[in-house]
């Protein structure tokens, strides 16, 4: 199963905006992604789970999935500081 381990990048952390952004990128694939932080998984699609994780700016996170461009693309978001959009 392909993963990546990335550096949390948005300024306040996964909180609701880039918790969105990165569900709705999420919601286009038919296979499951998962964010891993501190031993608790939530599932991409879901920006609820996603907040809940509670990881800040900085944080490391992995992302895995059985399709190896929708983890490239989470992480990618990940990543970037999506409150600066």
């Amino acid at each position: 199963m392909p993963s990546t381990t990335v550096t949390v990048g948005s300024a306040e952390g996964l909180h609701a905006r880039p918790a969105g952004i990165i569900a709705e990128a999420a919601e286009k694939y038919e296979t499951d992604i998962e964010i891993t932080y501190d031993d608790e998984e939530a599932d991409a699609a879901s920006a609820m789970l996603i907040m809940a994780l509670g990881a800040e700016k900085g944080a490391t996170v992995t992302v895995s999935g059985e399709d190896a461009d929708a983890v490239a693309e989470i992480a990618a978001l990940i990543e970037q500081d999506l409150d600066a959009e």
